[in-house]
């Protein structure tokens, strides 16, 4: 795993005499914005101007701003170098070595919404920091929100941005780290697993390759070993009537319905062209009302769609 770098001081930094970055009366004159701007731009930043901006009101001082603008110089991507992402209107808390809220996951959460407005039980596994969990419990509201991820650094993350949201954060193995309690009752299960093929993590931008951990991005040989893994589970943990939503890409779609499809769940497939995002969702068939009686009613009240 790639060394973490330092994260950005949360107290102000003390003025190095030699800054390029003078301060007047605590803002940053024009001459400030434009050294940022070179910076970033000879850095090979595409969105210097904007990402300049950003930087510019997290820095405090000269010294912060300096130390900020050479962290995303080095590589570091914005959201880490910040300390936030934003995500679905959200701010979202993104620590160094955690994996980086991607846009096109937005569409995930907004398929899971529509799939499921009254879920009572949501789950955010593979979870990263956590944003997706977060973006769900703001959408639907109460509920019981879990969330799990393998490494500890996306745990400690993700219990920042999940505890104030009255969730709890585990830490283990896909559905190992989940309480017992939780099988057969949850009716969003949300994976934003890894999917990059071995062979190819190594063809990612620097930012991903070197500054996020290769356990959220490398998904095995073909990029679907751990949505198999997760697709095979699911249905026991699936309350009647609830959705796996995965996030896959384009290429590996077609195999990843079939996936769906071997676990008894019934896949379709949504997709955005305009975030470029691809997300398999697979409901579990409720029982028919020979076999449960009164199935048709949700536990939540409201009559079965």
């Amino acid at each position: 795993m790639p060394e973490r770098p330092t994260p950005p001081s949360s107290s102000p930094s003390p003025a190095a005499p030699s800054s390029p970055f003078p301060s007047t009366a605590g803002a940053f004159p024009p001459e400030s914005r434009a050294a940022v701007v070179t910076a970033l731009r000879t850095a090979g930043c595409v969105f210097a101007e904007e990402e300049a901006e950003l930087i510019l009101a997290a820095a405090r001082t000269p010294g912060e701003l300096t130390a900020l603008v050479d962290r995303r110089a080095s590589g570091l991507p914005l959201e880490q170098v910040l300390g936030w992402a934003e995500f679905r209107g959200l701010r979202v808390l993104v620590e160094p070595g955690v994996f980086v809220p991607r846009r096109r996951t937005e569409f995930l959460v907004e398929q899971a919404v529509a799939q499921a407005r009254d879920a009572r039980v949501v789950v955010d596994l593979c979870c990263g920091s956590g944003a997706v969990g977060a973006a769900l419990a703001a959408a639907l509201g109460p509920a019981e929100l879990h969330a799990a991820d393998i490494d500890p650094a996306a745990v400690r993350c993700a219990r920042r941005n999940i505890a104030p949201l009255g969730g709890r954060v585990h830490l283990g193995d896909l559905f190992e780290a989940l309480p017992a309690g939780l099988r057969g009752r949850v009716d969003v299960l949300a994976a934003n697993v890894p999917y990059v093929p071995t062979a190819e993590v190594g063809l990612l931008p620097s930012e991903a390759r070197d500054h996020e951990p290769p356990v959220a991005l490398d998904g095995g040989a073909d990029g679907l070993d751990v949505l198999r893994r997760v697709t095979a589970a699911a249905p026991a943990w699936l309350a009647p009537g609830g959705c796996l939503l995965v996030e896959t890409s384009e290429r590996q779609a077609p195999a990843a319905l079939e996936a769906f499809t071997r676990a008894g769940l019934t896949p379709r497939l949504a997709v955005s062209r305009e975030l470029y995002a691809h997300v398999v969702i697979g409901t579990k068939a409720r029982p028919g009302p020979s076999e449960t009686p009164g199935s048709a009613v949700r536990r939540s009240g409201h009559p079965a769609a």
